[in-house]
């Protein structure tokens, strides 16, 4: 968003300019501006022709008296705005959000909102690490906790402008004046974290939401972090024409996400339109984006945990709390009975929300039970046939490092096998990665349980009790295995749902003979905490997902 202070777009050449150089090409951008306009000619693009036109704003709108830069706000012609709450930074606010809301509500423009992230100062660390819904315990919890206050500060300057957009963007790019590391994958996982947080508090606030930046930026600033199922706004950075902004609408997103809007700027404004069909209205709220999480099946970014009742095949959401605990369950299906093998795959066909995997016991089908991002259903896919030729079948998120969820199934000779998901509910070609399987009574896929930022199994050995922990390499294959626990042959039942308590580290749930339920929590050095009890009766259950 060219009109804030900022680093131009990948590309670009150009240097300082002196205050003559600026004024004039303000003016000649200007004059551009205003002949396009008149002539009609600015937005006759013939492939886009239901686009809709219009601006974005926020502080360099301001007059220099309000410290702002003086640039003029959108023309009579704009047909919508995007207007900025920040200024610049977070933890600030537009001086002239007010007037600004004022100016579009009273020419009847729609508006949308716009927040800047960034990952958090050492103050702002330690002001705002708990200041979220994360625990506390573990560096991944404050700083999704930090991104969370600096959603919170640009919800509370809405409020105080009398402002409620229908979707506020989240705008995620190079911000000098407070940098996002980017040296390592392990700082874009950082990155991600915060991210998160910003998005998870919308949601709570009740605004949908999507991400504003640009494919380079994104890359170093997130690792080019898929979300498919979070809307994006394009920048096609500067230009001083439409049709590479109008190219945006149909090229893959920086974050594989649909793109409503698209975005140029010059030295006087920035410029937007809407990707036809879409007229700026409002948009759905998003499924959670939980790193590296199968199990928030209701969408309000707590791991979940499903159950088969066994008398009646009835299938039941418990919701998960955030804090090491579920509310009562619910009936989301009947006649699973017919089903061998069930468990959450994360989000396999890219819309966004998480999904289920179950094989049909009569046929040998895969059957793909999508979820709606709220706790039910929409219509089940077949995926697969001849699957009653395994013994488990998980889905341990993306194994093989290309960010689609995967699937992993132990045939009868005891050879692990993955089955790479291609994003959009089906399969690229299977790969073998293990053998001598069988010798484990209970596989499970957390998610990330060593903190590397690869997906990990878990799996109990059948003659002792052990429980092993084989890492992922994040290529499809494995680091050398760890023993993480021993008299496990107790629990009848063994659970992987993520992260159950908020300390943002995937945990485990075991049932024990008596049919009590426990979490097993990891700390986020790979230590386990001392277990909870979380259910009781649970013998009525066949199958814990």
């Amino acid at each position: 968003m060219n009109t804030r202070p900022g680093p131009r777009h990948p590309g670009t050449v150009g240097g300082p300019r002196g205050p003559l150089q600026r004024l004039a090409a303000m003016a000649a951008c200007a004059a551009l501006v205003l002949a396009s306009l008149a002539s009609g000619l600015f937005f006759s693009l013939p492939a886009q022709a239901a686009s809709l036109s219009g601006n974005d704003v926020s502080w360099p709108q301001c007059p220099t008296s309000a410290g702002g830069s003086g640039l003029p706000l959108p023309p009579d012609s704009a047909q919508f705005v995007i207007i900025g709450l920040t200024r610049g930074l977070p933890f600030t606010t537009n001086p002239c959000l007010s007037s600004q809301v004022g100016w579009a509500t009273s020419r009847n423009k729609p508006a949308h909102g716009y927040a800047m992230a960034a990952f958090p100062t050492a103050s702002q660390l330690a002001s705002y690490k708990s200041q979220g819904p994360w625990s506390t315990a573990t560096r991944a919890g404050q700083l999704s906790n930090a991104g969370y206050a600096e959603a919170t500060a640009a919800v509370a300057a809405m409020a105080g402008a009398g402002f409620h957009p229908p979707v506020v963007w989240i705008d995620v790019e190079p911000r000098p004046a407070q940098p996002w590391p980017t040296a390592t994958a392990a700082q874009q996982r950082e990155n991600r974290l915060v991210v998160e947080g910003l998005m998870r508090k919308f949601h709570d606030a009740g605004f949908a939401y999507g991400l504003y930046s640009f494919a380079s930026g994104w890359a170093a600033i997130t690792g080019s972090w898929l979300l498919p199922g979070v809307p994006v706004w394009a920048t096609a950075g500067r230009l001083d024409y439409p049709t590479e902004a109008q190219d945006m609408c149909t090229k893959a997103s920086f974050s594989g996400g649909h793109v409503y809007l698209s975005q140029w700027y010059d030295d006087v404004r920035d410029y937007d339109i809407t990707c036809s069909p879409y007229t700026f209205t409002a948009l759905a709220m998003p499924g959670s984006s939980l790193s590296g999480s199968t199990g928030d099946f209701n969408g309000d970014w707590n791991n979940d945990v499903l159950a088969r009742v066994s008398s009646t095949g009835e299938l039941r959401l418990y919701p998960g709390n955030g804090k090491g605990a579920f509310t009562g369950g619910t009936r989301i299906g009947s006649g699973w009975q017919g089903m061998s093998a069930l468990d959450t795959v994360g989000d396999f066909n890219g819309d966004g929300r998480a999904d289920v995997l179950a094989r049909e016991r009569s046929t040998g089908y895969l059957w793909l039970y999508p979820g709606n991002g709220r706790g039910g259903w929409l219509p089940p896919v077949k995926v697969g046939s001849g699957w009653n030729g395994f013994g488990t079948i998980l889905g341990p998120g993306d194994f093989n490092g290309d960010q689609t969820a995967d699937v992993l199934a132990r045939d009868a000779t005891g050879a692990l096998w993955l089955y790479p998901g291609n994003g959009r509910g089906g399969w690229l070609p299977r790969v073998k990665v293990g053998s001598g399987w069988n010798a484990f009574s209970s596989i499970l896929g957390p998610g990330d349980a060593n903190g590397d930022g690869t997906a990990d199994i878990l799996a109990r050995q059948a003659s002792t009790g052990e429980l092993w922990l084989y890492p992922g390499n994040g290529r499809g294959g494995w680091l050398a295995r760890v023993r993480v626990g021993n008299g496990w042959n107790s629990m009848t039942a063994l659970a992987a749902p993520g992260d159950f308590n908020g300390d943002r580290t995937p945990d485990v749930l075991a049932r024990d003979a008596a049919g009590n339920l426990w979490l097993y929590a990891r700390s986020g050095s790979g230590s386990w905490l001392p277990r909870t009890q979380v259910g009781r009766a649970w013998n009525a259950i066949d199958t814990i997902f």
